[in-house]
């Protein structure tokens, strides 16, 4: 395929505007906005909790508000993508971000702490993955898994790059000049890339597909969506609460904080790898195959961690193929709303089926350490996860679409 002059290109059986800096910008944006709006937080907390006093536990939970605030605002954010694009979102997206950081590093106590971090939740809303999809959606379909396994892969590298960029700057400032300079970046970076490479105009939604009926509202009302939802929202909570989790179970297990380090770090390098796979799946399984199939293997990942105490060279090949699995399941969702609907209502139908989903995700931690003391340790906690998983993987079934199962799979549009 190749671009026209005008920076038109032929996409499908119409002709798409598809503006060649938008996916190198987004790239760049999504690697800035996440490393620092979210991975930044992650190194600084415990800075964060020695410097002022504040608890380990108000400090994170401001965190999760944020993530809450995100999904529940994800879902405005997306009527608006449909209507109107992503150049007004996340440009004020990447404004509001650097605001809020500057509110969280002037905060003198944790209410002006946990004010900060809503505003921030609002900003993730409007520049993390969920406005950039809507973006390639409309612009690249139906090359879109192309260009999403791109961002997502991008994206993957934020924590690569801005987690020991902001160790180094903690190193030689306080916590509170360190998010001062991060948001500086942020807003040097990310306002004039949204700003300029976004400004091309926003194609017009195409037709549903035959087999949609009543628009967005019957989609929403369908039996496939909600059940879709409860599968994302169970498989969330899940894999969430294994990331967090699985540094403690191993430590359990008599291994090192370094050994247990290594064995997350790892999963993290098989989720790129995942990544680069999830097209080939895409061509080779329907879409209620390709979801049961992931989100079971995420079932089976996670009892092998719960049963596997040994040795550590398994548990490192496990952790990658949960990694493996992990990677797959992010573009499974940027793809769910297109591969059942089509994309004329993409922004808005991934926020509403999002919302439940990155709730669960903000709230896995907490939930998953207050399960693990009940339960008696992370063993039993994983196997309750496995069981989830498990869960996610049977409502999958109910999500079928039984028109769009042959025609929704992007090798053979």
């Amino acid at each position: 395929m190749s671009d026209l002059h005008s920076g038109v290109a032929a996409a499908g059986t119409g002709v798409r505007s598809r503006p060649r800096a938008v996916l190198p910008a987004l790239c760049l944006t999504q690697i800035t906005s996440w490393g620092i709006v979210y991975y930044a937080f992650l190194v600084l907390n415990p800075a964060i909790t020695a410097d002022t006093g504040w608890s380990a536990g108000a400090t994170t939970a401001a965190f999760s508000a944020a993530l809450v605030v995100s999904a529940v605002a994800g879902i405005h954010v997306g009527r608006v993508l449909d209507h109107h694009g992503p150049r007004t979102v996340m440009t004020a997206g990447s404004l509001l971000g650097s605001l809020s950081l500057l509110v969280i590093a002037a905060a003198p106590n944790p209410a002006v702490f946990l004010a900060g971090w809503l505003l921030a939740g609002a900003a993730m809303a409007a520049v993390l993955y969920q406005p950039a999809f809507a973006a390639l959606t409309r612009w690249w379909a139906p090359d879109h898994v192309r260009a999403l396994t791109i961002v997502t892969l991008a994206g993957g590298l934020a924590s690569t790059v801005f987690a020991p960029l902001t160790a180094i700057l903690a190193d030689h400032m306080s916590w509170r000049a360190t998010y001062a300079v991060l948001a500086g970046i942020l807003a040097v970076l990310t306002v004039p890339a949204h700003a300029i490479a976004l400004k091309a105009p926003w194609p017009p939604a195409p037709p549903s597909p035959p087999h949609v009926t009543g628009g967005h509202e019957g989609v929403v009302r369908s039996r496939a969506f909600w059940m879709l939802a409860v599968t994302f929202t169970l498989s969330a909570f899940a894999m969430y609460a294994v990331v967090i989790g699985l540094v403690p179970l191993l430590m359990e297990r008599g291994y090192t904080p370094a050994q247990a380090a290594w064995v997350l770090g790892l999963g993290g390098a098989g989720q790129t790898l995942g990544r680069t796979l999830y097209a080939t799946l895409a061509r080779r399984l329907g879409v209620t195959a390709r979801t049961v199939t992931l989100i079971a293997l995420g079932a089976l990942t996670t009892a092998a961690l719960a049963t596997v105490a040994g040795p550590y060279a398994l548990l490192v090949a496990v952790s990658v193929l949960a990694g493996v699995v992990r990677g797959n399941l992010t573009l499974l969702q940027a793809t769910a709303v297109t591969d059942r609907w089509g994309t004329a209502h993409y922004g808005r139908l991934s926020g509403l089926l999002g919302a439940p989903a990155h709730a669960a995700a903000a709230l896995a931690p907490f939930a998953g350490a207050l399960m693990a003391g009940a339960l008696g340790g992370h063993p039993d906690l994983f196997v309750l996860l496995a069981v989830l998983s498990a869960a996610a993987a049977a409502t999958a079934l109910g999500a079928r679409t039984h028109t769009a199962e042959g025609a929704a799979r992007p090798g053979r549009r």
